[in-house]
């Protein structure tokens, strides 16, 4: 009966690499002076229930979501995003692509953003071309 531990213990192993093996790959944080700043936001559009692109003056940024946030982009505001805690503590309410951050809508809860990554102007523009909705800093609540 001494094989029986020895298989019990491959079993676990090979489930817990078959379960880190559909983990998302983890990214990290934008550095500081390279997140987007929210009271400089131009245009955003929603591609798709997890992906948004944002633009601030040159800056274009692709905002991944932890899960589908369906309603985003719907209502005005139709996209508000929201600083971590730490976040808001260190001030301009900059979205780096950390833990706490969210993006949500007019009457939506907040969704949780899993990164954000600088992208190229040609990646924006194929992006923002097959959004579902999409708007402009215009609409945006004035920053506190």
């Amino acid at each position: 009966m001494k094989p029986l531990p020895s298989l019990l213990l491959l079993a676990t192993v090979g489930c817990a690499t078959a379960f880190a093996g559909d983990a998302p790959p983890t990214r990290k944080p934008l550095p500081y002076a390279q997140c987007i700043q929210t009271d400089r936001i131009n245009e955003w559009h929603i591609v798709d229930k997890r992906t948004a692109v944002v633009r601030t003056g040159p800056y274009r940024y692709a905002v991944h979501l932890k899960a589908d946030c369906p309603r985003l982009g719907i209502g005005v505001p139709g996209f508000l995003l929201h600083a971590s805690e730490s976040g808001k503590v260190a001030g301009e309410g900059r979205i780096c692509g950390g833990l706490g951050e969210t993006v949500s809508a007019r009457d939506q809860p907040p969704c949780a953003i899993s990164s954000v990554e600088l992208i190229d102007k040609a990646s924006f523009e194929r992006m923002r071309k097959h959004a579902a909705r999409h708007g402009s800093g215009a609409e945006l609540p004035p920053s506190r």
